[in-house]
Formats: structure tokens, sequence, C-alpha cells
């Protein structure tokens, strides 16, 4: 039987319909009022025996999973993984997800019962009412916390390991990310410890992850559980989970950057809120967000670190059509340091002034420019087209031209065609030489090295494993040693690291005159690069399967299936 027979055998329109509206029974059919728009008189029916709905209001009409694919935002096979997770249904795999299938279900009913341990620590015992001394200190009320479902991780090497290994192997408990190795064989340790703990939830409302912050000022001041079977960080919003019917209402999202901003914003009445989890907002995040809303206001921390967070996040928005507005807070403040100081009145006046997000990026590159150079002039006026370029729909770049005309001083004629220039394959006055680096890797040196400005806003992201088995791999590490030491990077200081061979290769990439580029750009260059070592890692994995098999190795079998379980997921998602 197909799942989506099992699934309509299994589940009810009616009881799915009634978690969006109030029914009645009425003869055979069930009325309410519609759920898609506002109405007095209901006109929303539910035929159970047809397993059908339909309003005679707005017209919207269809079967159970078009019910949830709109009232959900979900595609057809989300709205099925949707219902299959809700209503416990096993969903069809093969026999390669088999083992992966079932270890996503094990950290599940893990994080679940951790979820609990944790909010037993915070309201039962001693530590815990300390905690929740810092948490009201902070501000946050009751129904915050339990609307968060915040807990506690005891300020101890393993109380949870020893609670938890009475039920689960150690293995296990590693893999859903609670606990990690000691220094001696045997050994574990707690991830999370002396730390309120924020669970991170998938819109089924299932514990997919942690995040936790100190209360101890222990370093780093917020972990994260690391990435499992079931958690991409990057795949994931904090808090879409309870905000996705606001942001719907409002067609708008406000995005913050950690746990506590979004607690402070949801609980000060903006509860339109999302948070990235860190500063790298990815494509998927925004791919996310559009299906609830058409717009985002991004509202990082109000230091150098938030501005170029903000720089990065608003080409992916562009890219997407996802319009976005920047807001920026005064003396370097986070959303809930704001917040608390100036209270929600004042947050709410900033917000309906944030600038554009266009607008935004020509003020974060143009800011050290002097326009009347021209060859200044000429610099941001080709970094910003790198961004113009990125943008699919006609009218909106036709409108994005006109406001970099106008903030250049230049025609708007003169921008398209630089941009059509630019179209055309710029040829090399070496091109008979062996070219060692891959495209995205040579773009990606060619943007570091003639755009200084760059290398602060991709630090955090140049993964030396991305470069494996590149040429470019000494090249970066020479970048993240120089950025660190806070040395200036040049050829010379390359060489005289011992890179002479590379040297002459980086040298004559550079000679070709590159055109400036955006950070959307860059980043764009490093994905191609991860997707890339991540193809390389599956392929090896892919040999190594095959060896297992032959020799029937089951327990190595089934850690390789694990691992290119989870390659796979990673490549997909990029």
């Amino acid at each position: 039987m197909e799942i989506t027979e099992k699934i309509k055998e299994a589940v009810s329109i009616v009881e799915v319909a009634s978690q969006y509206t109030t029914l009645k029974k009425r003869g055979k059919k069930w009325v309410g009022l519609c759920p898609f728009h506002s109405e007095k008189d209901p006109s929303f029916t539910v035929d159970e025996e047809k397993q059908l709905f339909h309003c005679f209001g707005c017209g919207i009409g269809g079967d159970l999973f078009s019910l949830v694919m709109e009232k959900e935002n979900l595609t057809f096979p989300e709205a099925i993984r949707y219902l299959a997770e809700k209503y416990h249904l096993p969903l069809p795999e093969d026999k390669t997800t088999y083992r992966a299938s079932k270890l996503e279900e094990k950290i599940f009913e893990i994080n679940e019962k951790a979820l609990t341990y944790f909010r037993n620590n915070l309201f039962k015992t001693a530590e815990g009412k300390k905690a929740l001394e810092y948490l009201r200190a902070r501000n946050f009320t009751e129904e915050t916390i339990n609307k968060l479902k915040l807990g506690y991780a005891l300020n101890s090497w393993d109380s949870l390991f020893r609670e938890f290994s009475r039920t689960y192997n150690p293995q296990d408990l590693e893999k859903a990310g609670l606990i990690i190795p000691g220094s001696r064989a045997g050994e574990y340790r707690d991830r999370f410890r002396g730390r309120v703990i924020f669970p991170i939830l998938t819109l089924t409302g299932r514990v997919v992850a942690f995040g936790g912050r100190t209360t101890f000022d222990a370093q780093p001041k917020y972990l994260n559980s690391p990435e499992t079977q079931n958690f991409t960080k990057g795949n994931i919003l904090y808090g879409l989970y309870l905000s996705r019917d606001q942001i719907k209402k409002a067609e708008e999202a406000i995005l913050v950057e950690g746990y506590a901003d979004f607690a402070t914003v949801f609980q000060a009445g903006f509860q339109n809120v999302v948070a990235s989890m860190g500063t790298s907002l990815t494509p998927q995040q925004v791919n996310q967000l559009r299906r609830y809303a058409p717009r985002v206001i991004i509202n990082y921390d109000g230091d150098e670190a938030g501005l170029k967070a903000s720089a990065r996040a608003v080409p992916i928005c562009l890219e997407r059509s996802l319009q976005s507005r920047v807001l920026l807070l005064p003396e370097g403040l986070d959303p809930d340091g704001f917040i608390r100081k100036y209270g929600a009145e004042k947050y709410e006046q900033l917000l309906r002034k944030a600038p554009d997000g266009f607008r935004f990026l020509l003020w974060f590159y143009g800011r050290q420019v002097n326009l009347r150079k021209p060859e200044e002039k000429s610099r941001l006026a080709r970094m910003v087209i790198q961004d113009l370029k990125r943008l699919t729909d006609p009218i909106i770049r036709n409108e994005y031209v006109k406001q970099a005309a106008e903030y250049l001083k230049i025609g708007e004629e003169l921008l398209y065609e630089i941009m059509e220039e630019e179209k055309a394959p710029q040829p090399s006055a070496n091109q008979e030489e062996k070219e060692i680096f891959l495209p995205a890797e040579k773009r990606l040196l060619q943007i570091i090295f003639t755009q200084e400005e760059m290398l602060p806003l991709l630090i955090g992201e140049l993964k030396l494993e991305y470069f494996e088995e590149l040429p470019s791999k000494p090249i970066i590490k020479y970048l993240q040693d120089c950025f660190q030491l806070n040395r200036s990077w040049d050829l010379t200081g390359l060489q005289e690291a011992g890179e002479v061979q590379l040297v002459q290769h980086l040298a004559r990439l550079l000679q070709e005159d590159p055109p400036p580029a955006s950070v959307g750009e860059a980043l764009d260059c490093l994905n191609t690069l991860r997707k890339t070592s991540l193809q390389k890692k599956l392929k090896f994995l892919q040999r190594e399967i095959s060896l297992a098999e032959k020799k029937g190795d089951k327990e190595k079998l089934t850690s390789l299936l694990y691992l290119k379980h989870e390659i796979t997921k990673q490549i997909m998602a990029l």
C-alpha cells in the first residue's frame, strides 16, 4: 500500500481540520469558519467520508494533503513526512537507509527524554533554581520559560551520562550529540554543563538538537549540539515552530542571531521572529522563510561583526527574491540588550525605520570609498554589479539598478553596459598554461587577494577541510594564520612561507584583472568547493562500503552507511 493511502486510512481530515478551526456536525458534513480567510458566517465544509474540504467563501479546497500544504506552507513530500511523523506512521525506506532511519528515530527518542531531564533540572534541583533566578534577572517570564521549554544542564562532568547510560549505549548518546569522549578509554563527559538549555524543535515539534548558554562564564558563551543524523544547523531556523503563524499573519519575519535575542524579542510581543543560530544565514534558511513571508528584517548585533553578517545575508535574500530590510541597533547592542535597556516601544520604532537591504549594501560597500575618486567609484560599481547580476526578476533588478545609479551618481545605462561586458568571457593572456585551480577555487583566491576587505567577512567560513587535496590549501592556511596574528597578507609573505610554485600560479591568475566581487559571489565559490569536497568523501566511502560488503563486516558497513547518509544530506542541503 502507498504511504499516501496509509495516511488517509489512519488520519481523519476532520481531526486535522479541527486543529485550524472549530467544526460542528451538520448532517453528514462538518462546517466551520474558514481558516484561510476572515468571515463571520461559516462557509468551510469538510466531508469526512470523501476526505475532502471546500470553502464556499474563498473557493479553496482539496484533500487532506492540500489542507496541510496550505496551512503549514509545505511541499507535497513535506506534507507526507509531516503527517507521517505526527501520526507515527513509518515512511517507506530502501535497505540502504533502513539502519540510518532507525538511528534517526533513536536520536529523537533520546532528545525528548533529555529535554525532560533538563526541564526537571531547572525546576527541581537547587542548582536549577539558581539558573531560574538568572533567567528571571534577565526579565524572562514564567510564560516565556515554559513556551520555549527551557531547561538546565547541571554543572557536572557526567550527570546526564550516568543517568542515561542505564537505558542507552554511549555510542547512541554520542551520536545524539549529548556526550563527548573523555581523555581515557571508555570515559565520557556531558557536552552541556552549567548551561541554560534551549531545545531546537522541528516544524512538527520534535526535539532535534539543543543550544546551551553558560551561567558560569565558561567559553564559548553559547554552545550548540553538533550536526547529527537529524540536525544540520544551516537547515533549520530556531523558533520557527512557535512563530510561523505570526510570520504568515505579519507577512514579514524578524531575523535575529541567537536564542536569547529570540526569547527577548518574542516575549516583547514581536512573535514573528526567528533566529539563525549564528551569523551565517544559509540559502536553505532563506528558502524556509520564503514559505511563510515575502519580507524579512535582518536584525543581527549592532557591532562590526553584526554588520558583516548582515552584509553576507542580504545577497542571499536578493538572489532568492526575499525582500529584506536591515535594522542596525545603536551602541553595538544586540536585540536582547537593546530591549532590556530601552524597551519594546523604542525597538518597534526602529523596526519601522529599518532601511532596505540593498540600500544597506550600498552603504556597507561604500562606507570607506571616496566617490570623488574615479578609480574607487569604478571599483565600488563593479562590486555592486555582482549583486545586481544575482537578481533573476528583471523588474526587481531594474529598480535596484536605479538605486545603485542614484547612489553612485552615474547613469543606469552605464551600469547595464558594464553588466553586459562582464557576461562576455575574459580570455587569459596565458591560456596555453595549465590551470591548477578549480574555477571556484581560482575565483575565490582572486576575490580575497584583490579585495582585502573580503577576508574578515569570509574568515569564519574558510574551513581547511573544504580545500583538502586542492592546491590552494596552503594558501588558505597562510590566510588563516595572517588573520589570527593580525598581519597583512600578500604574495611576498606566501613566498616566505616556502610556497614558491603556488606564488607563480597565484600571480598569474591575479594578472587577469578580475572584476570586483560581492560577498555573495565569494560565498557561492565556497559552497561549490564544499560540495566538491563532500563528493570526494562520498566517492571514497562508496569504495569502503563495497569492500565491507565483500568481507561481510556488518558493524563497519553500518557505520559507513551512516556516514554516507550524513554526507549525502549535507550535499543535498547545499
